[in-house]
């Protein structure tokens, strides 16, 4: 099995919500951009939360969205050993330094862990003395939500703190 680097974090001062996945899957990696998986629902439900068409505009100009909107991405793993896109397979996981985010986003006030694998971690998320949530993940994996019951739960905590 080969370690896997995963992606840098999407933050900036004006970041106010953070959203953490698991780590990166195998289509996110090869193209260098979070949630790439055409069937993950990510894009989709903030392009319906936002009114915008996420999903058919160029990865920059999505990046520009979520720092417009106060929302910032990152992964709890930094780096691990894993075979294929599930959670269930990472391996020797490596956790990434969430104490430099505070230092990066003086306006941060809650972070929301995308699916179950990432909520594992809340333990470290909760130190900072933010509000913390789960989510339903919006992995294809997550099968047992509709897209319609994962767009209330992410638009409930995305406009509890300004972000939708």
């Amino acid at each position: 099995m080969s370690r896997l680097q995963g992606l840098p974090p999407v933050l900036d001062a004006r970041t106010r919500l953070l959203v953490l996945g698991s780590f990166p899957g195998v289509a996110s990696l090869r193209a260098q951009q979070y949630y790439g998986h055409p069937q993950n629902q990510f894009w989709k439900i903030l392009g319906a939360l936002w009114q915008q068409p996420l999903i058919t505009l160029p990865y920059a100009e999505r990046i520009a969205a979520l720092h417009e909107h106060g929302l910032g991405l990152w992964d709890v793993y930094g780096a691990c050993e894993r075979e294929g896109s599930l959670d269930a397979d990472i391996r020797s996981a490596e956790l990434n330094d969430f104490a430099a985010v505070q230092r990066q986003c003086p306006l941060l006030e809650a972070i929301a862990h995308n699916g179950g694998e990432s909520y594992r971690h809340a333990k470290h998320t909760s130190a900072f003395g933010l509000p913390v949530y789960k989510l339903p993940s919006t992995s294809p994996a997550n099968a047992s939500w509709s897209f319609d019951r994962k767009l209330v739960a992410w638009a409930e905590v995305l406009r509890r703190h300004g972000v939708a």
